[in-house]
């Protein structure tokens, strides 16, 4: 038992961050109205701004915090960012401007470390073999966050649209509290790499782990593949509302059931599906079953068909633990808190592009002149999604 709750720290660590995502997203339309004004198309532009915000810090701080990890281990690391994360949803929940809610955002973004830090974690106590299976669980942890959360977000908005963001504080802080107890450090002297600033930073990252057999191709698709997969928190609510006339709480429903749907692909049948396709199989799959459910979306009328089809689409989420496990197998022991840091950061770099491009994107054959067709973004991330299987086509094969 006392094995098992170090992982079930980081399970539910990763579960609460996908909750606090879930949590806000069904009512930051309204939220954002509330305290700036404007219609719909103007709250998705400053949706994509607040989104942004977040992800220039995260970028900016998400290697430093991946190399913080490596020298001075996970746990204070991970402890610290729950707490800072629970402060950036009470300004939230308390914030009388837009100009407050993007101070909030820049914190959040600053040390958002939850993820990365636990993925890192993950890896520390995970065999090579095993690697692949074990991130699946992180993204079913996820796949659950996002059935609870947005279910959670559309009850709680009968209470005000500022409720999610209390709801959300106190989670981080249980958590906090939880971790406090049960969390051992897993980075030993063996492991332990001392924090240097010319790897700490961006590009310094870039460099050291860019430097690793055959990852650099995989680092340039992780950008391209995160362009398009923001598509999902970037227009989902505002998508929602004009194709389809939901509001928060079909809304809500509707990430729920993608969520659970991802929780069983990557939580119950990612071990046979990579027995049977081998890790790099497995992302290929996955990838092209992506590009058919944006093709999909891009097109589709009907809200019924496409609440029954995000099952469908959900057999997308194969790839991310497959390719995770890819690249973690190419990185040293010491090094596995510095790869997450990068990935964070490119992933943080798609979404300061994403946003912005998406929610101009439904703008445009929205309310902006262009034809009508707010499945627009997702017809973009198909085609950005192509894209990354073709460099994954040409990456050299990584040794272990």
């Amino acid at each position: 038992m006392p094995n098992r709750l170090p992982l079930t720290f980081i399970i539910i660590t990763i579960a609460i961050d996908a909750i606090g995502i879930g949590l806000i997203l069904p009512v930051m339309p309204d939220l954002i109205r509330d305290v700036h004004g404007g219609d719909l198309g103007n709250a998705a532009v400053w949706g994509g701004i607040l989104a942004t915000a977040f992800a220039v810090m995260q970028f900016l701080c998400g290697p430093t915090l991946g190399s913080l990890s490596d020298a001075f281990g996970r746990r204070p690391v991970l402890l610290i960012s729950l707490a800072v994360m629970a402060v950036d949803y009470l300004i939230m929940a308390v914030a009388p401007t837009i100009w407050l809610l993007l101070v909030g955002r820049i914190i959040g973004g600053i040390t958002s470390a939850t993820q990365s830090t636990a993925s890192a974690y993950m890896a520390d106590i995970s065999k090579p073999e095993e690697k692949a299976a074990n991130f699946g669980l992180i993204g079913a942890a996820f796949g659950v966050g996002f059935v609870v959360g947005p279910l959670m977000g559309g009850l709680l908005a009968i209470y005000g649209t500022r409720a999610p963001f209390y709801a959300a504080m106190a989670l981080a802080l249980a958590n906090f509290t939880f971790g406090w107890f049960v969390m051992p450090e897993t980075v030993t002297d063996r492991i332990r790499r001392p924090f240097n600033w010319r790897r700490a930073n961006p590009l310094g990252a870039f460099r050291a782990i860019g430097a690793l057999p055959g990852l650099r191709p995989l680092l340039a698709m992780i950008f391209v593949y995160g362009l398009a997969f923001f598509v999902y928190p970037a227009v989902w609510a505002y998508f929602g509302e004009e194709r389809f006339g939901w509001g928060p709480g079909m809304i809500g429903l509707s990430l729920g059931v993608y969520g659970i749907s991802i929780a069983i692909v990557q939580g119950v049948l990612m071990r046979p599906i990579l027995r049977r396709l081998g890790e790099s199989r497995a992302v290929v799959v996955g990838l092209w079953v992506e590009v058919a459910s944006f093709i999909f979306l891009g097109f589709v009328t009907n809200g019924w068909a496409c609440l029954a089809f995000t099952v469908v689409a959900a057999f997308g989420a194969i790839a991310g633990p497959a390719l995770q496990a890819i690249m973690s197998k190419a990185a040293a022991d010491d090094q596995q808190g510095e790869l997450q840091g990068t990935l964070s950061a490119i992933n943080a770099v798609a979404v300061i592009v994403a946003p912005l491009l998406m929610t101009q994107t439904f703008w445009y054959f929205t309310t902006g002149g262009g034809p009508y067709l707010p499945g627009a973004p997702f017809l973009l991330a198909g085609l950005l999604t192509v894209g990354s299987i073709g460099l994954f086509a040409m990456r050299p094969r990584v040794p272990a």
